[in-house]
């Protein structure tokens, strides 16, 4: 009189995690701001955010990718200015010690 059980699941979509790059921002607008790109990062970053509680994901991809490209651009400008700075405090201090 019973026949077989069957069950089925349904696996939700998975959620897609927009990132907003906040710790990473805010480091360059401290540390590696050249040109404010650091500073312009972090409100990118923060837009990214308020459009993730929002629930408008499209948006923070947006502003994230955005803060993404700004903080690479500020820290290899950041790395780049402080690399020609050592070689020209070395070359000014073997230029000033000749006899």
């Amino acid at each position: 009189a019973f026949g077989p059980t069957v069950t089925s699941f349904v696996q939700p979509e998975p959620v897609q995690r927009s990132q907003d790059f906040v710790l990473w921002s805010f480091f360059n607008a401290m540390f590696c701001n050249p040109f404010c790109l650091g500073f312009i990062a972090l409100i990118f970053s923060i837009k990214s955010r308020d459009r993730k509680i929002a629930r408008d994901l499209a948006s923070a991809d947006s502003y994230g990718r955005t803060a993404k490209h700004l903080n690479i651009a500020a820290l290899c400008l950041g790395i780049l200015v402080t690399i020609i700075c050592i070689v020209l405090l070395i070359l000014y201090g073997s230029w000033t010690t000749r006899p």
